[in-house]
């Protein structure tokens, strides 16, 4: 093994087929990874990895120092924060490697608490990975060159462009318009209501467990779930605490479930079951707007299908222009996450510390290719 540092490098298939075409000797990055940049050194290798498909297609070798150049290579972005590079080994986008046939040899796949945790080592670059990791990529890169294996890709996810954008007020998202159902049917309709529901008690019985007191949104507290009325939960509160003016205790009161000790409200939660995330995301917003000092934990309980919708969302420039933006005090927790981790605290949920929800939950907040 040698002394290199390895570093992930994220590309989409399209940016990946404008750096080959610029002739495969350029990487860059945003402007705002430049103290990142700077880091590197020659000899070190950057893990190609395509974030559309989950995949890692190259392996590239640094021969510079970093630099700045805007020259055209890319048409989304400049990425002017730039290293010459060589190839070492590359494939095609039909024969890189899914990350999840090496999840058992990748150590950001190891003693996860939270089963998306791995994801946070691919959500920005450059990001340095550890040198035994880089190792295994790099074999298994040369061994899928040699003996290569055609997959299948997702055209639409391959062309996506870079999430994020760069604007005046940082980096934002602009999610494409949904194609919408005009006609739900009532099954639909009442299988959401129910997932929502059982999300929506798991976490006040989990508040309660803990010790706290818990509060269901208004319209919500005559729901039941297998036989238990919310309006019979211990501790269930009738009155918010009088802390903040009408407008702000009108918005809280209608999230669907709050955690409280005392006077204080401990974490917040909006439950997304539907395909449109925006109501529970609107609330937070008016919350902050409302109260940009308001130091609630806010968290977007979501399922795991819907996980980009949520990040995209988060990451509207609308959101991301609030005092502090929204993706930095909104986390999202998966219904997944959240049910597997109430299986494992069972024995020892009344000694919980809230911070745990830390655990649980990813940050919204972007710095992407």
């Amino acid at each position: 093994m040698t002394n290199r540092n390895y570093w992930i490098d994220l590309f989409t298939g399209t940016t990946w087929q404008e750096f080959l075409d610029a002739g495969g000797n350029i990487s860059g990055f945003r402007e705002s990874r430049w103290m990142a940049v700077q880091q590197i050194q020659p000899g070190d290798y950057l893990i190609c990895y395509l974030v559309g498909v989950s995949r890692f297609i190259g392996m590239l070798e640094v021969v510079s120092k970093p630099y700045k150049d805007t020259s055209v290579i890319w048409k989304f972005d400049p990425f002017p924060c730039r290293l010459d590079v060589k190839i070492v080994v590359s494939l095609t986008p039909e024969t890189a490697i899914p990350i999840k046939d090496l999840q058992n040899e990748l150590s950001i796949f190891q003693n996860l608490k939270n089963p998306n945790a791995w994801s946070g080592s691919l959500r920005s670059c450059p990001l340095k990975w550890k040198p035994s990791d880089g190792e295994t990529i790099l074999k298994a890169l040369f061994d899928a060159k040699d003996h290569p294996v055609l997959r299948p890709t997702d055209q639409r996810k391959l062309s996506k462009k870079p999430q994020g954008l760069k604007t005046k007020i940082g980096i934002v998202t602009v999610p494409e318009p949904e194609k919408i159902t005009l006609v739900v049917s009532e099954k639909e309709t009442l299988n959401e209501l129910k997932i929502h529901t059982e999300i929506q008690y798991q976490l006040l019985k989990l508040g309660t467990d803990m010790g706290f007191q818990v509060w269901a949104a208004r319209n919500d507290r005559n729901r039941e779930y297998k036989g238990n009325k919310f309006s019979e939960i211990f501790k269930l509160k009738n009155e918010l605490p009088l802390q903040f003016d009408e407008a702000t205790t009108r918005t809280i009161a209608h999230i669907d479930v709050l955690w409280l000790k005392g006077n204080a409200i401990v974490a917040a939660f909006e439950i997304e079951s539907t395909t449109s995330i925006y109501s529970g995301l609107l609330r937070m917003s008016d919350l902050i707007a409302m109260q940009p000092n308001i130091n609630i934990p806010l968290y977007l309980v979501a399922p795991d299908e819907r996980r980009e919708k949520v990040f995209d969302e988060v990451n509207r420039p609308t959101f991301s222009r609030l005092s502090p933006p929204l993706a930095e005090v909104c986390r999202y927790i998966s219904f997944s996450t959240l049910q597997k981790r109430l299986i494992d605290v069972s024995q020892y949920v009344r000694y919980l510390k809230p911070e745990f929800l830390e655990e649980l939950s990813e940050e919204c907040k972007l710095d992407n290719i």
